[in-house]
């Protein structure tokens, strides 16, 4: 569905991409916004896809427990070390791969440091 809005979000300075409600949008190869309707699944999620959903639910969970002072220290590690992601991002990145040697990276960059404990 071809719209005015996509020129007017692209001035704005957004790149349109996912889900919004029962529309489902895109940047194409030729950088046009494609929106459709989005489509129910054509079989029940693997259990691979579940397990997924719920490792990331438990580690959403897990940044909404941690206090405000923690999570100013990850966006302000992602900040300074100059990464296109939020701190809640670094966070997820870094509980669901493991890696710490890439927070330490990012820490160093930042300039702070960060005490971190990987749960399994």
């Amino acid at each position: 569905m071809k719209t005015g809005t996509d020129k007017i979000l692209t001035l704005l300075g957004f790149k349109v991409q996912g889900d919004l409600g029962p529309i489902t949008c895109y940047t194409s190869k030729r950088n046009k916004v494609v929106w459709y309707l989005k489509a129910p699944p054509k079989e029940p999620p693997s259990e691979h896809q579940i397990a997924n959903r719920l490792a990331f639910a438990n580690y959403a969970n897990c940044w909404n427990e941690i206090n405000a002072d923690q999570k100013k220290i990850w966006n302000t590690i992602a900040e300074r070390a100059h990464l296109r992601i939020s701190g809640f991002n670094l966070f997820m990145y870094f509980y669901l791969t493991g890696d710490e040697q890439a927070i330490r990276t990012c820490c160093h960059h930042a300039g702070k440091s960060l005490l971190i404990e990987i749960p399994r």
